[in-house]
C-alpha cells in the first residue's frame, strides 16, 4: 500500500503541470479527527482518538471543443489517527468515477455513494461524527447507505425550478464472477443476479432541501434481497434555523431473519453566532420484532475557526431494546467497538476538521 501511494504521489507531481494545460485538475483532501469516550453501557468505557472518513482525493474537469465537459474523481480514505493501519486498503476505496455532462445532464460511471445513499443530505447535520443517522438506518443485513461499485448513474439537468430525477445501476458487486464445481468437480462460472438498482427525486432551491428514493438489490447481492425508500427534507425557517425530518421503510425478502423496519425522526440545526451553531436530532429505529427497537438521540455544538477548519463537541446515545445492541458510533469512523443487547451506549465526541 505504501509504494503504491508513494507511486501515485510521484506520478501526480511528475505530471499534474502536463495535465493542468489540458484539463482543471485538483488535489484535495479532509483531516478530520476527533477524542471520544465510548461506553457501551457494560463493560467499555474508555477515550480513544478516531479518524472520521478522512480523505485524499484528484479532480480533474476539462471542456471539450463540442460544449460538453469530462470529469474525473479518484478518492482514498486516510487514516490521521494511526496512519500505517491503511497497509490493508487498495487505492480508490472512495469515491472514484468519470463521466461527462452537459444539456443533457450528467452520466458516470465507476464506484460512489448510491442515489440513495446520497437522499439523507437534507439531514445528516452529523455525518462521519458521533450521533450519525446511519448509526439507525444502516444496520444489518438492511443496509442501502452504500458506496456500489461497477456503477452507471445518470443525472437529469434542473427542471420546474429545482428539480433533478437520478437512476443508478450497479452491475457487480465484484469485478469476478463466481464460480461452483459442476459434477465432474470442474470449475464452471456462475451467473449471478447481484445487480443493485436507484431512482432518486431531489429538490433543491431556496429554502427548501428534498430527496425521495428507492433502491433494490437482487437475490445474490452479499445481503440477500432487499428493497428500501427514503424521503427526507429540509426547511429553512429562518436564516440562521434549519429543520430537517427522515422516513425509511426497509423490507428484505427473507422477513423472518430480517424483519422490516421503519426509521423517523427529526434534526435541527442552528446559527447561534456567525460561525457557531447547535444541532440536536432523534431518531427512532421501528423494528416488526419484539424488543428489537432502538433510539438515537444527539445534540453538539461546532464552531468554524475559517471556512476550511472546524471544531465541535458532540453527545449522543442510542437507547436499546432487550434484543438490541446499536450503538451512535459505528459508522464512518475508526475508533469503534460493538453494543451490547439491551445496554444504552453513550458516546461523548471532541473534534476538529480540516477541508483542504
Amino acid at each position: 500500500m505504501k509504494k503504491t501511494l508513494c507511486a501515485l504521489a510521484v506520478g501526480a507531481t511528475l505530471f499534474t503541470p502536463a495535465l493542468a494545460m489540458a484539463a482543471d485538475v485538483k488535489v484535495y483532501g479532509r483531516a478530520h479527527v476527533s477524542l471520544d469516550y465510548l461506553d457501551d453501557g457494560k463493560d467499555y468505557n474508555e477515550v480513544g482518538l478516531s479518524s472520521n472518513s478522512s480523505r485524499l482525493g484528484f479532480k480533474a474537469e476539462q471542456k471539450l471543443e463540442n460544449g460538453m465537459t469530462v470529469f474525473g474523481q479518484i478518492e482514498q480514505e486516510i487514516n490521521f489517527a494511526s496512519g500505517s493501519a491503511n497497509d490493508d486498503l487498495e487505492f480508490a476505496t472512495r469515491d472514484t468515477f468519470v463521466g461527462l455532462k452537459g444539456d443533457f445532464g450528467q452520466a458516470r460511471v465507476g464506484r460512489f455513494d448510491s442515489p440513495f445513499k446520497a437522499a439523507r443530505g437534507p439531514v445528516n447535520f452529523f455525518g462521519d461524527m458521533v450521533g450519525d443517522i446511519r448509526n439507525v438506518t444502516r444496520a444489518g443485513n438492511l443496509r442501502f447507505d452504500e458506496r456500489n461499485a461497477n456503477s452507471i448513474e445518470y443525472k437529469s439537468p434542473k427542471f420546474g425550478g429545482g428539480f433533478n430525477v437520478l437512476a443508478a445501476l450497479s452491475l457487480h458487486e465484484t469485478n469476478s464472477p463466481s464460480t461452483e464445481l459442476d459434477d465432474d468437480d470442474k470449475v464452471i462460472k456462475k451467473d449471478r443476479d447481484d445487480k443493485a438498482y436507484d431512482l432518486a427525486l431531489t429538490y433543491k432551491e431556496g429554502k427548501v432541501d428534498f430527496a425521495a428514493a428507492y433502491e433494490h438489490y437482487e437475490e445474490d447481492a452479499g445481503r440477500g434481497e432487499r428493497d428500501g425508500f427514503r424521503v427526507a427534507a429540509a426547511y429553512k425557517i429562518t436564516p440562521e434555523f434549519n429543520l430537517g425530518a427522515l422516513y425509511q421503510y426497509l423490507t428484505h425478502d427473507n422477513d423472518t431473519a430480517n424483519p422490516d423496519v421503519q426509521v423517523f425522526g427529526v434534526a435541527a440545526d442552528y446559527k447561534v453566532a456567525p460561525k457557531t451553531y447547535v444541532r440536536g436530532q432523534v431518531f427512532h429505529r421501528d423494528v416488526d420484532a419484539d424488543d428489537e427497537n432502538a433510539t438515537l438521540l444527539a445534540v453538539g455544538v461546532e464552531h468554524r475557526l475559517d471556512k476550511a477548519v472546524r471544531v465541535y463537541a458532540n453527545l449522543a446515545t442510542m437507547l436499546n431494546d432487550k434484543k438490541s445492541d446499536l450503538t451512535p458510533w459505528s459508522q464512518g469512523r475508526s475508533n469503534n467497538v460493538g453494543g451490547v443487547d439491551d445496554e444504552d451506549a453513550l458516546g461523548l465526541s471532541l473534534g476538529f476538521r480540516y477541508d483542504f
